[in-house]
């Protein structure tokens, strides 16, 4: 039962066909003389076969040649079985026996034929697809960048950071009618669809085929794949690849996880991706508190912003009203809204004109950069962490407050302009409301971020002069003085008297004070005015220079410097420990100086300035460790300097407003004015000095810029500035 070699290289080369002789084939195969009595092929015919090599074995090499002797044991019983069914189902096309266009019709088996063989393949080639196809590890960039959006102390938007507006928010966080608004307006059957919509890509692919681009139909699963995954190219090969990653992704995660980045990575138009950003660039709202009917609208905008955003044209408007109706009636009919509900509906419910979510520039630059600065401090989030966004932060500012001061501090500067023009070239207003509890509560810091980054009411720059007295005043009653070396303190009270004339000597126990120069230190007034004996009480009222520096060294310079500190005055800005200290030689910042006159509106209790209240991501509150509380001074001490400033208000200017305290601050030199004056337990503190940035950091002289005592520049801002209530 051998098939010889020579029969079977030449049939397989003539024909490709095996012939059986009648009676099957003979042991030892068939002889040579029989061959050409089976079936004679028409190639055959025309092309004679050598007996001995055939057509084949001429063209063999000698190893393939002994390979087939190899498979000849093995080929010859499945020829002998497979042949006659091979000789059936070889395709004679054009069909013999048919003339004309006949020839070139397929008989029913070709055409089975072709079907299965397609159908096989075309099955093949999708599982070889599947199987191949890898979840791609990484997000597009846009896809995971959210921006950094803040909030004003009453809960409404400040100013948003990042190139990316949006906020990812958990399912749980989404109610359920508005994701179900979204389902119903893209695919309402999004939990039992296998990831993918066959009648939708056939649609996409009829589209791209016919005009050259694809169209709509894509299951939710497939949009998110190509929204994360994949370009927005609309092609052939891309939305071949979204729908195996879609099948895929499908398999690998929830319908919910899938729903979530959907919700979160979208389109909504006005600069915005993800459904909390939409809801509030639209509807200035949290997403958790959008109503059926808004977050229909929202789910509209899925179709094309450009198209339904009513605030764009008429035809805009048209066509959202439109789509928003029919979404509310298919949520309806897929029974997630009753008709009862549907009925409250009627009403379009318009979006706001603008997205409230603008970007930063002019003063809240520098709003944001201080809560910037506090959040990751605090918060101990890392510059990477921030910038991936998706923080919504929540500070203390106070939206009045910020524009009254802004407005008080511009009118001052454009007078100061008019003044003093060459002066006010180099003119800077530092200010800033700090209430009792710690709270910042506005801030100017220059007169536009995008031109100068320089925060002025931050900046520690210029000396505090005798605006520092309040803090000598409080050092002398909280430790008392001590006029001997190895003496004990004495207890000091505000009806203290003490050398109030101008030019008096520093003194300590052993004598007068000589600086490094070989010269006696003494104190002076503004104006070189004297006094005489005077109290401290009427002294801090009055700003008299000469007792406070003389109380500092009675006092010792290292409680001064102590109490200060403690009352909120950054350590670095104190200075050297020197007489000059208690003359007012530190450089505060204007936040500082108010956060340190607060300290005695608060009874002696000083809590750390601070920015941001509360910080979210993804619904989810961030820790956020509250400032720090402490005791500064005794509640007496703190009652009887919020008294002598009290009284220093009403002698300058009056008791209106009732409450009110505070009192100027003037420089030896001449390099700053100062008020800092509280109301309804908020201080604010204002600043004016001359820097030239172009050349340094060091001070300039005023040149008028301040005001005089009768009418200071820097109480004109603060009185002008003043917002009750705070």
């Amino acid at each position: 039962m051998q098939l010889g070699v020579e029969q079977l290289r030449a049939s397989v080369d003539e024909t490709m066909q095996l012939r059986v002789p009648e009676g099957g084939i003979p042991e030892g195969g068939i002889p040579e003389r029989d061959a050409p009595a089976a079936r004679p092929s028409r190639r055959a015919a025309r092309t004679p076969a050598s007996p001995s090599t055939g057509i084949l074995g001429a063209r063999l090499a000698p190893v393939r040649r002994a390979a087939a002797a190899r498979l000849e044991p093995v080929l010859g019983p499945v020829a002998a079985l497979l042949g006659p069914y091979a000789r059936r189902l070889r395709p004679h096309y054009p069909r013999p026996g048919r003339a004309g266009w006949r020839r070139w019709v397929p008989s029913w088996r070709q055409t089975l034929g072709g079907f299965l063989a397609a159908s096989g393949l075309s099955t093949l080639f999708l599982v070889t697809a599947y199987a191949t196809t890898d979840i791609p590890e990484d997000l597009n960039t846009y896809a995971t960048q959210q921006d950094n959006v803040y909030f004003w102390a009453d809960g409404t938007p400040l100013a948003r950071t990042g190139w990316v507006q949006r906020q990812a928010m958990p399912l749980d966080e989404i109610p359920e009618d508005v994701r179900w608004a979204v389902l119903a307006a893209e695919n309402d059957s999004f939990y039992s669809d296998p990831g993918i919509s066959l009648s939708g890509i056939t649609r996409a692919l009829l589209r791209t085929v016919g005009k050259g681009e694809t169209e709509g139909g894509s299951t939710i699963t497939q949009q998110y794949v190509k929204n994360v995954y994949l370009s927005q190219d609309r092609t052939l090969g891309r939305k071949f690849d979204e729908a195996m990653i879609a099948l895929k992704l499908d398999n690998e995660m929830s319908k919910d996880r899938i729903l979530e980045g959907y919700l979160n990575t979208s389109w909504y138009g006005r600069g915005t991706y993800g459904i909390q950003r939409a809801a509030q660039a639209y509807y200035g709202k949290e997403v958790q508190e959008l109503d059926v009917s808004e977050a229909a609208f929202l789910a509209s905008l899925l179709k094309g912003a450009g198209l339904f955003d009513p605030t764009l044209s008429a035809a805009n408007r048209e066509r959202a009203v439109e789509r928003w109706s029919w979404i509310l009636d298919r949520m309806v009919s897929i029974g997630k809204l009753s008709p009862q509900e549907r009925a409250k509906y009627r009403q379009f419910p318009e979006p706001l004109k603008s997205n409230p979510l603008y970007a930063t520039g002019e003063q809240s630059d520098y709003l944001v950069e201080l809560a910037v600065q506090y959040v990751k401090k605090t918060a101990k989030i890392s510059d990477r962490d921030f910038d991936l966004g998706g923080y919504q932060i929540y500070t203390t500012f106070d939206k009045k407050r910020e524009a009254e001061l802004t407005k008080a501090v511009t009118k001052a500067r454009e007078q100061g302009r008019k003044k003093h023009p060459k002066a006010a070239r180099t003119a800077h207003y530092g200010a800033a409301s700090v209430a009792a509890d710690g709270r910042i509560l506005a801030v100017h810091g220059g007169p536009d971020h995008r031109k100068q980054g320089y925060n002025e009411s931050n900046a520690t720059t210029v000396s505090a002069g005798s605006a520092f007295q309040p803090f000598v005043y409080a050092a002398g009653l909280e430790h008392g003085v001590r006029r001997t070396r190895d003496g004990t303190p004495t207890p000091v009270t505000g009806e203290e008297l003490y050398d109030g004339d101008d030019g008096v000597p520093v003194t300590t126990p052993e004598g007068p004070y000589w600086d490094r120069s070989g010269r006696k230190v003494a104190a002076s007034n503004d104006g070189g005015k004297s006094y005489g004996r005077i109290s401290l009480h009427r002294a801090l009222a009055l700003s008299v220079n000469t007792p406070f520096m003389q109380l500092g060294m009675d006092t010792g310079l290292e409680n001064v410097r102590a109490t200060a500190e403690a009352a909120g005055l950054l350590p670095s800005s104190i200075g050297a420990q020197v007489p000059a200290l208690a003359a007012g030689s530190a450089r505060p910042s204007a936040i500082r100086m108010a956060s340190g006159y607060a300290t005695f509106v608060a009874d002696g209790v000083h809590t750390e300035p601070y920015s941001v209240r509360k910080i979210t991501r993804a619904g989810d509150k961030v820790s956020l460790p509250p400032p720090g509380v402490r005791r500064a001074v005794s509640a007496d001490t703190a009652r009887e300097v919020q008294s002598a400033l009290t009284d220093a208000y009403r002698t300058a200017h009056g008791d209106t407003p009732a409450g009110a305290a505070g009192k100027v601050g003037t420089t030896e030199d001449d390099t700053a004015a100062w008020y800092v004056g509280s109301l309804d337990k908020a201080t604010t503190a204002v600043v004016v000095y001359r820097i030239d940035l172009n050349e340094s950091l060091e001070p300039l002289p005023l040149e008028g810029l301040g005001g005089t005592p009768a009418d200071s520049v820097p109480y004109g801002i603060w009185s002008s500035a003043l917002e009750p209530g705070g």
